[in-house]
C-alpha cells in the first residue's frame, strides 16, 4: 500500500511539474484560441497543439490527483472515469467562455478541475 501511494504521490508531482512548466490562464487559453481557426487544421498550427497540450495535461494532472488521493484514502474531489472526460472542443470552449472574465486568471488546470468537480462528483 506504501509503495502505490509513493508511485501515485510521484506521478502527481510529475504531473503538476509538467503543467506547471506551462500553465496558461482561462484568459491567455480563449485569446490564443478566437486567433486560431474552429476546424481540424487548428493543428496544424503550433499554437493549436500547445492549446491541445496544455489541456491534456491539465487532465492528466487532475486523474494524477484523483489517484492520489485514492491511494492516500481520501475521497477524491472528482471521479472521472477511466474511459475519459469526454470533453468535446465545443464543450470546453462553452465552459471556458462561461467563465466571468473577473475569473479568467485562474489556470486551465483550476478550471478544469473546477469542472470535473461538477461533471463527476464522486458518490459519497
Amino acid at each position: 500500500m506504501k509503495r502505490i501511494a509513493l508511485v501515485a504521490g510521484l506521478a502527481l508531482a510529475l504531473a503538476l511539474f509538467a503543467t506547471a512548466a506551462e500553465a496558461m490562464t482561462v484568459r491567455q487559453f480563449l485569446t490564443v484560441a478566437q486567433t486560431l481557426p474552429q476546424n481540424a487544421t487548428m493543428m496544424l498550427h503550433p499554437e493549436g497543439r500547445r492549446l491541445v497540450s496544455e489541456v491534456t495535461g491539465a487532465v492528466s494532472a487532475l486523474k494524477a490527483e484523483q489517484a492520489a488521493d485514492i491511494a492516500a484514502g481520501r475521497r477524491p474531489a472528482h471521479c472521472i472515469p477511466s474511459s475519459g472526460t469526454g470533453i468535446s472542443p465545443e464543450a470546453l470552449m462553452a465552459r471556458l467562455n462561461a467563465i466571468p472574465a473577473s475569473r479568467r486568471d485562474i489556470s486551465v488546470l483550476q478550471a478544469l478541475r473546477e469542472w470535473m468537480a461538477e461533471r463527476y462528483p464522486c458518490p459519497s
